[in-house]
C-alpha cells in the first residue's frame, strides 16, 4: 500500500527545513539527550507545518550543476570580500567612498531575485536594501563605491547571469 503523498505533505511539507531545525535545536542547548532530541523533532515537524500557508512555491531549480557552480564562486566572493574589506577598515588613511546605487534587475523569478539579493549583502562591503517590484531594480549600498557602472557590470556577469542559467 502506497502513503498518501498528500498526508506526507501535511506532516513534512519541508523535509529537510525539518531536520535543519531539530539539528538546530540540538546545537543551541549543546545537550544530546534523548528528551531535547524529541523536542527537536517536534519542533522540527511543527513549525513547518504551522508555518507552511506563508512559504512561497517551491524554487524551479533547472539546472543543478551551475547552482554548485555559484556556491563554489560566492564562497571564494565572500573570503576574498571580507580580506579586502578588512584591509580598507585597518589601513591608516581610510579611503573609503560609500555609496549608494540602483540596480537594474533582468531576473523575473521572485526566488532568483531573493537569492541575488541575499548574494550581495552575504559579500562583505555591500548591502541590498530594498526591492522596487514596479521598477524592478534593487537599491545597494556599498562601502566603497568607485564607479558605478563597473558595479552594476560585476553584479551582472557575477552573479545575476549565473542565476538567470540556473533558474531559466
Amino acid at each position: 500500500m502506497m502513503p498518501n503523498v498528500r498526508s506526507r505533505q501535511f506532516w513534512l511539507p519541508h523535509p529537510l527545513f525539518s531536520l535543519f531545525l531539530a539539528l538546530l535545536w540540538l546545537l543551541m542547548v549543546n545537550d544530546l539527550s534523548v528528551a531535547h532530541a524529541l523536542l527537536g523533532l517536534a519542533l522540527g515537524v511543527a513549525i513547518p507545518i504551522v508555518t507552511h500557508a506563508f512559504w512561497p512555491e517551491e524554487a524551479k531549480i533547472r539546472r543543478p550543476l551551475p547552482l554548485l557552480r555559484y556556491l563554489g564562486m560566492l564562497l571564494v566572493d565572500i573570503l576574498r570580500s571580507n580580506l579586502v574589506v578588512a584591509l580598507r577598515i585597518l589601513r591608516p588613511a581610510r579611503q573609503l567612498r560609500p555609496g549608494f546605487f540602483t540596480y537594474p534587475l533582468t531576473l523575473d523569478d521572485d526566488f532568483a531575485i531573493t537569492l541575488l539579493a541575499s548574494t550581495i549583502s552575504l559579500t562583505p562591503g555591500t548591502v541590498s536594501l530594498h526591492y522596487d517590484g514596479e521598477a524592478n531594480t534593487l537599491l545597494i549600498h556599498a562601502l566603497h563605491l568607485e564607479d558605478e557602472a563597473e558595479a552594476i557590470a560585476a553584479i551582472r556577469t557575477r552573479y545575476e547571469q549565473p542565476l538567470e542559467e540556473i533558474f531559466r
